[in-house]
């Protein structure tokens, strides 16, 4: 037996040594699982119709107070929010003339995931764009493949920051450990992990989402600093 579904808001200490307006090294995270799922597009349903609820429910409770703390009029996101691949999140850069580092040629750095953001704004009023069919190469292992080189993973980025990354996950115990060789790690080092699978699992997907990165959204914040009672950094551990 097991849990068919998993839902969490729990905190995550993360030994990062990023300094940016978007890191923390303690944050809070809320985390979702769920099983008998056909894709990711099952994950994808599920958080976007979440979210809007909660959006829902803040304004019904907070929205007079948020206007006059902080003079936003908070908008409830419609859904289905916009899908691109990376491939057309790709296309999107190169039309509006944004440069990609070399050494993200695979990935989105903030800038392009800032202009993507813009971009989509513009063009359908939504403040939400999933970004998806990530490279194996720049996702976990356990992330279900789609083709050879892509995999069944998204991220969503919202007002033009990276809030989710979340995927169907791999359930096959045979193709999972080719998958975590395939990426260098030793079968050894992760057995506890690949002993759930070995006597079968439903296939499944999840997501992880920063709950300050929403509420720097949400509140229009420039850093998330400002989200939480107390920041935690690389160098800042106390009060």
């Amino acid at each position: 037996g097991g849990f068919e579904g998993v839902f969490e808001i729990g905190p995550v200490f993360r030994a990062d040594p990023s300094f940016t307006s978007r890191h923390m090294t303690e944050f809070t995270s809320i985390d979702m699982e769920m099983s008998w799922v056909d894709s990711e597009e099952d994950v994808m349903s599920n958080q976007e119709r979440m979210l809007q609820y909660a959006y829902e429910k803040v304004k019904a409770t907070h929205g007079e107070e948020i206007k006059e703390v902080f003079g936003l009029e908070l908008e409830v996101p419609q859904v289905p929010f916009p899908r691109l691949t990376m491939v057309e999140a790709h296309e999107i850069l190169d039309e509006i003339g944004y440069e990609m580092p070399p050494e993200k040629k695979n990935d989105l750095d903030p800038g392009a995931e800032r202009a993507i953001g813009d971009y989509i704004k513009q063009k359908t009023g939504s403040d939400f764009v999933y970004i998806t069919e990530w490279p194996f190469e720049v996702r976990p292992f356990y992330h279900m493949k789609k083709g050879e080189n892509l995999t069944r993973s998204f991220d969503l980025i919202a007002g033009g920051l990276e809030v989710t990354t979340g995927a169907q996950r791999e359930h096959r115990y045979d193709v999972l450990l080719d998958q975590a060789v395939e990426k260098g790690l030793s079968p050894d080092f992760i057995q506890f992990y690949l002993d759930f699978f070995r006597y079968g699992c439903p296939p499944h997907g999840g997501y992880g989402m920063g709950l300050s990165r929403l509420l720097m959204v949400m509140l229009k914040l420039p850093n998330i600093r400002e989200t939480v009672f107390l920041f935690r950094g690389p160098n800042r551990l106390q009060p």
